[in-house]
């Protein structure tokens, strides 16, 4: 057995996890209450108010050397650059989709999260597959498949909430920096954008965080949400093993997906459904077969 392998049941590991990803799960229910600013506005001012947060977590943990050493690499800033972008477009994705009452489709881009992650990991880091990883993604392909014959115009939302964040979770292991000081130099190289977004929506039809201080401390609420998970998401990666962090990623599109039946009351049309059983199928026995594989004796 690996001496160095995280521990199965780490308490602090698993409530970090499980704070996370109940944060996101519940973040429709906040993008409520900011649902009168238009989204690419809300997330250009979600990344300002990110960014002096993650500055001043960085420096409680102790992280600006960290800090310093990937500003310096061009390799790194290169990577960053990218993967800003892309977590840039998943927030906007995921906002608009929220706000147009698309939630079933933003649920579903993150069941297929994970399938992608496989599939990234085969085609681009020549990782292999098992029979059942190799089943899940062909039942997953069925569900998106009758999706695309059915709700086409949803589709589009969920496969680019996926490919985002799949390509940005690929990008983010390659590169070697850490969650908070990688958000940190994503969310300073988004700046400037958001801070010219915010400009042209002040000056073409007024500031959105100018209208109530209510509004006002709902949108600076949005860096909070923005910066906490992700820590805990990192506390937890590095105590939890792959497997459980694999079984634990599916809480956040469940309650997506259970507040859209509640709080957004949107019906369920059969393709859908159809769609998410494929889905839960596919997730089922891509979980199954991580906790089988870490259930093996590792060796030696």
């Amino acid at each position: 057995m690996n001496a160095n392998a995280p521990p199965q049941h780490d308490r602090t590991g698993l409530a970090a996890a499980f704070a996370a990803y109940i944060v996101w799960g519940f973040l429709p229910l906040y993008l409520i209450l900011v649902k009168t600013v238009p989204a690419l506005e809300f997330v250009g001012w979600r990344i300002i108010c990110t960014l002096p947060l993650c500055i001043l977590i960085a420096l409680v943990r102790k992280q600006w050397p960290d800090l310093r050493a990937a500003l310096a690499n061009r390799r790194t800033m290169g990577w960053l650059s990218i993967s800003a972008t892309l977590i840039g477009m998943n927030w906007v994705v995921y906002v608009w989709a929220i706000q147009m009452g698309e939630v079933y489709a933003a649920s579903l881009g993150y069941y297929i999260n994970p399938l992608i992650n496989v599939l990234l990991g085969t085609i681009l880091l020549g990782e292999r597959l098992t029979r059942p990883q190799w089943a899940a993604v062909g039942i997953a392909a069925i569900g998106v498949s009758l999706l695309a014959a059915g709700a086409l115009t949803t589709l589009w939302i969920s496969l680019a909430l996926a490919l985002t964040f799949g390509c940005y979770g690929l990008i983010r292991k390659q590169v070697d920096v850490g969650s908070v000081p990688g958000l940190t130099i994503e969310s300073l190289l988004l700046l400037l954008p958001s801070a010219g977004i915010t400009w042209y929506f002040a000056q073409s039809q007024g500031s959105s965080i100018a209208i109530s201080t209510e509004l006002t401390l709902a949108i600076m609420l949005g860096g909070v949400l923005t910066a906490v998970p992700l820590l805990m998401f990192a506390v937890a990666a590095r105590k939890l093993p792959y497997s459980t962090m694999g079984f634990i990623q599916f809480l956040a599109p469940s309650i997506v997906f259970i507040l859209g039946l509640t709080a957004f009351d949107k019906p369920l049309h059969p393709v859908e459904i159809a769609c998410f059983a494929c889905i839960w199928a596919a997730a089922g026995i891509f979980v199954w077969d991580l906790v089988a594989r870490s259930r093996k004796p590792a060796a030696s």
